[in-house]
């Protein structure tokens, strides 16, 4: 996709910092709206986010596509309920070419350092690419950037091949390999149907059984391509429906009855009708209640785990075994788990989940008197309206602080977030003000709301650890912990009192 180079020194109303969802969708709608400068700068070589990043086999969403899509920019054209990577990617692709955002995009940009100047009353973005002045902020670099990887003692003496799923080695063959599994969330399960095609033998380290419901995925027909492209009604009333439906699914997440009982139900029913063997399904029955990690969504990943050449491991992987304990020939390739057990392999793949508590950028980001993002994070990611943080004039995070969900499309939430930057940046041009900061005490409000939403939610009640809550502090602070309806109408109104007006001097 070529771009243009950017200039060394360039003034913009708008940086956005991502070319994701987030990213792209700030960027469609200020390109439409036509009124302030912008550019989106991204560090890879080709926009797509998550959708670029992870190439791993199997890979797809689990969100049906016609709501994991913007509601503005809709897609008759999907190929399946579910759309696999490449189709999303290719759809954003799309977005940035049609919706004329090339001109605006700088690849192969890396963010250095943002730092608030108040007697500008501008940011001074350096890049890899040369220095922005940027009057607004939008932090758009997502959730899932920064692969994490676990604490296994020895894995870079590992004698095989190891990467993480979100940076998939395409280029080793693993026909006739022994590999291990690290992880059965989100990316393993879609992950090991495909390598149980390939590898000789596969052992799956579990940390803790998810929960798994029926898939359902399809394709869709010639016949319905053919509507949707030809009535563009009949694709609003899917994607209403497929969002009333999601909806629905709150109230299990609110510990409410009979709503939390039926959930729980349809995915043992799903376990017990997928494995017939009663050890194996007490080894792959969820300790915790449902919905208090990510609940999955499989049709495959049970009969997988049943073929022979696959061993489910029920503990974690703790260590690579040292040289000197290794196998003759094969170098240190003995992964050994917490239960002891031991288990030569040739490849490692860590289906591990992603940094999402302490985002890198946050190091690399200083608002006013010099404070440092990640310092005002350092208790848990926190903000008003999950968009603002105080400290920092005119910056935005989108997909950022409680602005995720555990039941719904993340393109619904991002569509709001983009709506309340639009009624802030519309405020600042009609006040006069240069700078909008965000007060304390809205932060502290919104915060105090969202601990008492998350309280009896089954995120803090359900008996289990996950990435929705700060590992240091236990709070929710990716989760919004209320339905996507309710966080479209708190953002709904930009409301003037909540942010302090700054003129250039920081006054």
């Amino acid at each position: 996709m070529p771009v243009r180079d950017a200039p060394a020194a360039e003034s913009v109303d708008v940086l956005i910092v991502g070319a994701g969802f987030a990213g792209i969708g700030m960027g469609i709608q200020l390109a439409r709206r036509g009124r302030e400068s912008f550019v989106i700068i991204e560090q890879a070589h080709d926009v797509g986010g998550t959708w670029r990043d992870n190439r791993y086999p199997g890979v797809s969403c689990d969100i049906p596509s016609h709501l994991y899509s913007f509601s503005f920019r809709q897609n008759p054209g999907w190929s399946r309920v579910f759309a696999e990577g490449r189709e999303i990617q290719e759809y954003l692709r799309a977005c940035v070419r049609e919706e004329g955002l090339l001109d605006h995009l700088r690849l192969n940009c890396t963010l250095s350092h943002a730092q608030w100047s108040d007697d500008d009353g501008r940011w001074l973005v350096r890049t890899t690419q040369g220095e922005f002045w940027a009057a607004s902020l939008v932090i758009a670099t997502g959730r899932l950037t920064e692969p994490k990887i676990p604490l296994i003692k020895n894995l870079d003496g590992f004698g095989g091949r190891w990467w993480h799923s979100a940076r998939w080695n395409a280029k080793v063959s693993l026909v006739g390999k022994r590999v291990g599994l690290v992880g059965t969330g989100a990316s393993a399960i879609q992950i090991l149907p495909r390598l149980a095609g390939e590898a000789s033998e596969i052992v799956v380290f579990q940390r803790s059984a998810p929960y798994i419901l029926p898939r359902g995925d399809r394709e869709y027909s010639r016949e319905e391509i053919e509507r949707f492209a030809a009535d563009p009604r009949t694709v609003t009333a899917l994607r209403d429906e497929l969002f009333a439906e999601a909806e629905r699914g709150i109230g299990a997440r609110q510990r409410r009855h009979p709503d939390i009982d039926l959930l729980r139900r349809r995915a043992l029913d799903h376990l017990a009708a997928s494995v017939g063997d009663a050890g194996l399904r007490r080894l792959l029955t969820p300790g915790y209640e449902i919905g208090c990690k990510r609940i999955l969504f499989s049709d495959d990943y049970y009969a997988a785990l049943q073929l022979g050449h696959v061993r489910q491991e029920s503990s974690p992987l703790i260590r690579i075994a040292d040289s000197s304990g290794a196998s003759a020939g094969h170098g240190n390739r003995t992964a050994i788990a917490a239960s002891g057990n031991a288990y030569e392999l040739d490849v490692l793949v860590l289906a591990t989940g992603f940094n999402v508590a302490r985002p890198h950028i946050a190091g690399h980001i200083r608002g006013r008197r010099d404070r440092l993002l990640a310092d005002e994070w350092s208790t848990g990611m926190v903000a008003h309206a999950s968009t603002t943080v105080h400290g920092f004039p005119n910056m935005y995070v989108l997909d950022g602080p409680n602005a995720a969900l555990g039941h719904n499309s993340a393109i619904y939430m991002i569509e709001t977030q983009v709506g309340y930057v639009l009624r802030a940046l519309d405020h600042l041009a009609a006040s006069g003000a240069d700078a909008l900061d965000v007060t304390a005490e809205a932060v502290q409000s919104y915060m105090r709301d969202i601990d008492a939403m998350a309280q009896d939610t089954v995120w803090v009640q359900g008996g289990c650890t996950s990435w929705y809550r700060d590992e240091r502090t236990g709070r929710v602070t990716l989760l919004w912990p209320d339905s996507a309806t309710s966080f479209r109408d708190r953002l709904a109104t930009f409301v003037p009192g909540q942010y302090e007006h700054l003129s250039r001097g920081g006054h």
